[in-house]
């Protein structure tokens, strides 16, 4: 019962934080909405504004980081579109096979054109809707393009200019709780090597392989918090600060990657039964604690000093475990425990040969 407690604590933890973190994203989506339709239905008289609304929303909810690049692409794809069915509609008229064909056409044409999944999705569905509609009904492909027009536009004003994100300040709480579970689940995986538990080592694998859509969700916010800075007035002050994150960012991907790695060899040394110095878990467990004192001096806007102190002291002691005697598996446990001290290292500010010098690497 405690360990269900325990798991529905984590839980509700997780889902605040996922709020806390995107609740920005589901403001700007219903400023975005209603001031889209306004425009579109009430300042333009688009008999036809629902477009307007549902393209704000897909610009902003479906393309966090890079909202410019889905406005292009909604206007493309909705041009194609418009294009193809009018070419087609013209010649042979309406009704489900000339829908067939505009749809095949459109989505063929923005192929040619190297457009992605987006703008065929635009392309493809206003295609759809010139298909469906009579020569005698009333005219959709100029609408649909101003609301496309609209829609997209006012998409990127509210995100970078009426209520653009703090970009620090959510990159801070998207990343700290990566940086615990990651933490946390290397704590685990150490205990378990040093108590020979492989189960515990395997169920630590499970949870940081689980862990990559967090990584990815992560990632995503830190591309927005960069679009944000580098596009918004009202952010710029932030730029130098967010640049010291996304030089973090790059190599804490990879020191999340060889943890994954190296936790799952830890798995196959208890499974083989090899020799466990007692230095090889204390260095996991030390490597996982510089990952929480890393984002500790990032909050605090400080030299990340006890970070590095610590994560060096993983290092020392992963060496320490190779020099006790390891066997395959342990090796390769010591060898990846050194590697993503350096990318951890880097990822504090240090130069590259620095850390590899300090990680033995």
């Amino acid at each position: 019962m405690s360990g269900l407690a325990a798991a529905a604590g984590r839980e509700v933890r997780g889902a605040y934080e996922r709020l806390r973190t995107y609740f920005i994203v589901a403001l700007q989506a219903g400023v975005a909405a209603g001031l889209s339709w306004f425009i579109a239905g009430t300042v333009l008289e688009n008999p036809q504004p629902l477009f307007a609304p549902a393209a704000a929303v897909g610009t902003i909810a479906a393309a966090i980081g890079n909202r410019i690049r889905r406005t292009a692409e909604l206007l493309a794809g909705v041009i194609l579109g418009v294009l193809a069915g009018d070419l087609i509609i013209e010649v042979i008229g309406a009704g489900p096979v000339q829908t067939g064909l505009v749809v095949a056409l459109a989505i063929s044409v923005a192929v040619i054109f190297r457009g992605g999944g987006a703008v065929m999705v635009q392309a493809g569905s206003t295609a759809v809707l010139l298909g469906t509609v009579s020569p005698a009904g009333p005219d959709i492909a100029v609408p649909r393009t101003v609301n496309a027009l609209v829609g997209g536009g006012v998409a990127v004003a509210v995100a970078l200019l009426i209520l653009p994100l703090n970009p620090v300040r959510t990159v801070h709480r998207a990343a700290g709780p990566t940086l615990d579970l990651f933490a946390s689940q290397l704590t685990v995986a150490a205990r378990a090597v040093a108590e020979r538990d492989g189960d515990r080592a395997d169920a630590a694998m499970q949870r940081l392989e689980a862990a990559e859509v967090e990584r990815r969700q992560t990632t995503e916010i830190v591309a927005a918090a960069r679009e944000v800075a580098v596009l918004s007035p009202w952010r710029w002050r932030r730029r130098a600060v967010l640049r010291r994150y996304e030089h973090a960012a790059e190599h804490l991907e990879l020191a999340f990657t060889n943890s994954r790695n190296m936790v799952r060899r830890t798995v196959a040394l208890l499974d083989a039964g090899e020799p466990v110095p007692d230095e090889l878990p204390a260095a996991i467990e030390h490597f996982g604690q510089s990952l929480r004192l890393l984002h500790r001096d990032f909050l605090a806007g400080r030299t990340p000093e006890i970070a590095r102190s610590r994560a060096g002291l993983a290092a020392a002691e992963a060496r320490q475990a190779r020099a006790a005697g390891l066997g395959f598996s342990g090796m390769i446990v010591a060898s990846q425990l050194c590697v993503v001290v350096s990318e951890l290292l880097q990822a504090s500010g240090l130069a590259k040969a620095e850390a590899d010098r300090l990680a033995g690497v």
